[in-house]
């Protein structure tokens, strides 16, 4: 394998199999670790790992930094002795094996996670040392002990006694609700010990883990409550405008996220160390990093508070590279999908990350010298079939109309022409995502990508997200056991042989 090319498999710890209704940290992780060894895999790329609230996004987080309770896991928790498992074999976790259910967690996982930190010695001295030394932890307890007061009320719209922060109120707090406090540690104490021994064996077996950073955090969360100089905010602590994307072919509306926009100026003047602080600390959790949106700072989309649409939103000059000065050889992939324009262009040859390119976005024209075509990629990149954001490549493939379905075999021919693989002898569907995946592997970007469910010819019902929406089906998809287990021993050989043909 060439050191400098690599393969992997995108899927997030949420998707991962487990019986009690989403992915944990726990042994179908490090089952998983070793299918990507087993199949040669060098690469396992995930989801942000952020806590979750309204919407159940990772992207929407009420902290930059706490990672998600829910995927502590039960049965680890069992062999610490802090729960048996009479207590939680029967608790209603789940609808079905194939889609996590976070209401069902939200109103039911909580309380099984209190009653194993009731058994849990907080003297402990790792703990204590925890407890003494983790800002991030802190600030999202204290946080979280508010929220549970305030029935879970955004803080926006409590009273004004919690409505503003102050060191007196966080004080006060954390003496009149200690334990709860201390609750909220502890979760992010257990999530940050079980991953980073998950981490450790993936790393023993040869196993990268790229994670992934969101750029903006929720209004409701605990930096913009104890925080607010790093928002653009009003004196009332409003937003002023908030993020989203402009209209386009996709969306007449375009994407209203909703999150509140960073203060660049008030960052600039500190030498942007809170962005700088939150990049080293994403990559003490990875061994790489893929920063979302990496478009927003050059420039953003600026969206008046209070609107329904993004319609009425301007693009706003970012900070542009000055952020990243220093921090070029740090193993960071720049997400830079989507509208840009030159002064993107000019702050991501001046920072170096590598990027992404998807290789379906290459079937809808006929030009050879489309950027997305996979025979015009360049090393300095990570190549994907598809991404969190978009259809899975079989329900692409699926919704192709009769002329797009034989442009798409017509230049997938061509591109497999170029990397002297045999052309198309079938063009049923699964033949199609076959050669489509062949040409990821092939290309010259350094790292080739598939997401989980192209590997296992999965249409729309294994789409992860549909943007700028709220529903069940963002954030669900579960890997379904079974199905995986059926074909697991001809995908490890379908992997090892393509990773070897393509010399990653």
């Amino acid at each position: 394998m060439n050191k400098n090319r690599n393969a992997g498999i995108l899927l997030p710890v949420f998707s991962l199999p487990s019986k009690y209704g989403i992915g944990t940290f726990g042994s179908e992780a490090y089952n998983f670790v070793d299918f990507l060894k087993k199949a040669r895999v060098g690469l396992w790329q995930i989801l942000p790992l952020n806590v979750t609230s309204y919407g159940d996004s990772p992207y929407q987080s009420p902290s930059s930094y706490a990672l998600n309770y829910y995927f502590i896991d039960l049965d680890i928790l069992n062999e610490q002795g802090l729960l048996k498992k009479k207590e939680y074999q029967k608790v209603d976790l789940k609808d079905t094996d194939d889609r996590v259910n976070y209401a069902k967690q939200y109103n039911n996982r909580i309380d099984i996670l209190r009653l194993a930190f009731s058994r849990f010695d907080v003297l402990i001295s790792k703990f204590q040392k925890f407890i003494k030394t983790d800002l991030g932890a802190s600030d999202f307890a204290f946080f979280m002990v508010l929220k549970q007061i305030n029935n879970g009320a955004p803080w926006y719209q409590r009273n004004d006694e919690y409505r503003n922060y102050s060191i007196e109120l966080e004080a006060k707090i954390i003496h009149d609700y200690t334990n709860d406090y201390l609750f909220y540690l502890w979760t992010q104490f257990e999530a940050q010990n079980e991953y980073f021994k998950l981490r450790k064996y993936a790393n023993k077996k040869g196993i990268k883990i790229m994670g992934d950073m969101p750029i903006y955090v929720a209004y409701d969360s605990v930096e913009a409550y104890k925080y607010p100089q790093l928002f653009q905010f009003n004196d009332n602590r409003e937003p002023c405008a908030v993020a989203g994307c402009p209209p386009d072919c996709f969306s007449i509306d375009g994407q209203l996220w909703g999150n509140p926009l960073r203060n660049w100026d008030y960052l600039k003047e500190t030498n942007f160390k809170w962005y700088r602080d939150r990049i080293f600390s994403s990559l003490k959790l990875f061994d790489l990093l893929r920063i979302d949106h990496f478009r927003g700072f050059s420039g953003y989309y600026s969206i008046p508070y209070g609107d329904k649409t993004a319609r009425n939103g301007h693009w706003v000059k970012g900070p542009g590279a000055a952020l990243f000065d220093g921090l070029h050889d740090l193993p960071i992939v720049a997400e830079d999908l989507g509208l840009m324009d030159n002064d993107f262009y000019k702050m991501f040859d001046e920072c170096g990350f590598p990027g992404m390119k998807i290789v379906t976005q290459c079937f809808d024209d006929d030009n050879k010298d489309n950027c997305w075509r996979p025979s015009n990629y360049t090393h300095n990149f990570f190549s994907y079939t598809a991404t969190h954001d978009s259809q899975t490549t079989m329900q692409f493939i699926i919704e192709r109309d009769q002329k797009q379905r034989k442009l798409l075999i017509k230049v997938l021919n061509e591109e497999l022409l170029k990397v002297k693989l045999p052309l198309l002898n079938k063009t049923d569907n699964k033949s199609i995502l076959d050669g489509i995946i062949d040409i990821n592997f092939q290309n010259n970007a350094d790292v080739a990508v598939v997401p989980l469910q192209d590997l296992l010819y999965i249409g729309k019902e294994g789409r992860m997200n549909f943007p700028s929406t709220l529903s069940t089906n963002n954030w669900s998809y579960r890997v379904n056991k079974s199905r995986f287990l059926r074909c697991e021993k001809t995908l490890i050989e379908r992997l090892k042989k393509i990773i070897k043909i393509s010399n990653r």
